[in-house]
């Protein structure tokens, strides 16, 4: 059986009736006792007594007893620390000075009446004190007990009348809230509520009249003109080319367009207003949409009797900052992905036909500079040597863009054996020797012996190391050095190239590795900014991991490791 509020609220009050009837018993009882107790306050004005009283007694028998001036002196001492009244220290200070010129003539008695006058006006002053404190006590604790009586008896009536009318003032109003928000669940939007409240209640119950209000214009609206708004918006929607399938707060399917229901083999009509997990059992699609928590994926989904590709957005809707459905939007960018592979295979097509003429002018300037052929002025070898200078930097650039599109067509050709590290490290050093002896720098060595094998592929690596040695000659000054490291850390083996050029700023290096990207301020007009965007490619193809560390004027450090064979 439900409790009413009224109940509830009467049961409260008295409630809090006990306790403030509790709270005046126990007033009074101890303001009782506050009398009662009074007399402790006045604990320092007795030990003044007493001290007085023992002093009296020891100057009687000072000549008598030989331990009577150090009693004497003892309660002198305690009375000094207990003064606590007006006229007290004065008096206490003249019987410390009777009593000093008592000691220093213990013969004299003249100063016997000023020490007891001292004695006897310390014992009056603190006497008074004892009776003034008394009666100021007393007459507080009447005060209290006065106070607290009428406070009680306020109190009482106080709480009786909230006994008897509070719970209706509070539960009349919420009654008829009840009543009238019934019937508006029963689409009752003619139900109004009357209170006569200047009140809370009464502004609710103004809000609730105005909300009917508004209800039943609703009801009564131009129900053909929503029906009309809404066919063409779902017109609209399907005349779009992307996917577009919304849900509601709760998952559930509101409505699918013409290539949703394509591209999930569905119609509309079938699973409108279903549970979309539900429908997700039997479909891989719906399945991999509902699925992902991002926001943006690329799918590849059959579509046009071929493979096409499409990008998944994930747009919430709201309704006062409170999302109230999901709208999933399928974009179709397979004809993007078809330029890029033209794109790529352009690029593939041109460096492959490039690299036979570079090599062919690579080779014809290299016959100019033989001396069985003929001989050639200075000028003439400086230009030889600038052909082959600039057929080298071709064929690196058509040689990088070769293996990008190897990277970006997903085509890495690997050859995975068992390798020794100083193998690669060997080869690689000896490739870039000479350009490092054309700047005197010298490269150094260090390893760990022995160092286990690594599965790998010899010559990608060998061209990602080169490729970072190359760098580092680059960009480190002449008579400088480079040092190489491969050691052995936990189940990997290590490569490292150090230099000790300028070094790179720290907020440029999580884009170090991006395609084309160059660092700002290096003033590297020769490369393509692929080295390292491929360098990565084929060091994470081979289940490796590759890293870059840098500070401004310590130099750069570049490295990659493998899991030991």
């Amino acid at each position: 059986m439900s409790i009413h509020l009224k109940t509830k609220l009467s049961f409260g009050l008295i409630f809090l009736f006990i306790v403030i009837l509790l709270f005046g018993i126990l007033g009074i009882y101890y303001v009782n006792r506050l009398g009662n107790d009074a007399g402790l306050v006045l604990k320092n004005n007795y030990e003044s007594l007493v001290y007085c009283n023992n002093m009296m007694k020891a100057l009687e028998n000072i000549r008598s007893r030989k331990d009577a001036a150090a009693e004497f002196r003892d309660n002198l001492t305690k009375q000094q620390a207990n003064i606590t009244e007006v006229g007290e220290k004065e008096a206490t200070d003249e019987l410390t000075k009777n009593f000093g010129e008592l000691l220093a003539n213990p013969d004299d008695s003249t100063n016997y009446p000023e020490i007891r006058e001292s004695l006897n006006q310390i014992s009056e002053l603190n006497q008074m004190a004892i009776l003034r404190k008394n009666s100021a006590a007393q007459h507080t604790a009447e005060n209290a007990k006065l106070g607290l009586t009428i406070l009680f008896t306020i109190l009482t009536l106080i709480s009786f009348t909230f006994i008897f009318n509070l719970p209706g003032i509070i539960s009349n109003p919420i009654r008829a809230l009840s009543e009238g928000i019934q019937e508006i669940a029963n689409k009752n939007y003619q139900k109004r509520i009357f209170l006569k409240q200047d009140d809370e209640f009464g502004d609710l119950a103004n809000t609730f009249n105005l909300m009917a209000q508004k209800l039943d214009e609703y009801e009564n609206s131009n129900l053909a003109q929503i029906k009309f708004e809404k066919s063409r918006i779902e017109t609209i929607i399907n005349q779009m080319h992307d996917g577009i399938i919304g849900l509601d707060d709760r998952k559930s399917i509101l409505f699918l367009n013409a290539v949703a229901e394509k591209l999930l083999g569905l119609k509309e009509k079938d699973i409108i207003g279903k549970y979309a997990p539900d429908v997700a059992l039997k479909n891989d699609l719906m399945r991999n949409l509902l699925q992902s928590n991002e926001e943006k994926k690329e799918l590849k989904i059959f579509a046009d009797n071929k493979e096409s590709y499409f990008n998944k957005d994930v747009l919430s809707v709201t309704n006062n900052e409170q999302i109230i459905g999901q709208v999933i939007v399928l974009r179709n960018i397979t004809i993007f992905h078809e330029l890029n592979e033209a794109k790529t295979n352009f690029i593939a097509t041109v460096s492959h036909e490039l690299k036979t003429p570079i090599s062919s002018i690579k080779m014809s300037a290299q016959l100019l500079n033989d001396e069985r052929i003929g001989s050639l002025s200075n000028e003439q070898k400086e230009l030889s040597n600038s052909i082959v200078e600039d057929a080298d930097r071709l064929l690196k650039i058509t040689g990088e863009l070769l293996n990008m599109t190897q990277v970006e067509t997903g085509n890495i050709q690997l050859k995975i054996q068992a390798t020794a590290p100083t193998v690669v490290v060997e080869q690689s050093v000896g490739a870039v020797r000479f350009q490092a002896q054309q700047k005197n720098i010298a490269i150094n060595i260090h390893h760990n012996d022995p160092l286990p094998n690594v599965t790998v592929d010899a010559e990608k690596t060998a061209w990602v190391l080169i490729n970072l040695l190359t760098n580092a000659i680059k960009f480190s000054p002449d008579s400088s050095a480079i040092d190489v490291d491969v050691y052995k850390k936990d189940n990997f083996v290590e490569f490292a190239v150090q230099d000790h050029g300028k070094g790179i700023e720290e907020k440029y290096l999580p884009k170090i590795f991006d395609r084309y990207y160059k660092v700002p301020g290096s003033f590297e007009r020769s490369g393509t900014g692929l080295g390292l965007a491929i360098s990565k490619e084929f060091i994470e193809a081979q289940g490796g991991e590759i890293w870059a560390q840098s500070s401004i004027g310590e130099g750069s450090r570049f490295g990659f490791k493998f899991k030991i064979a």
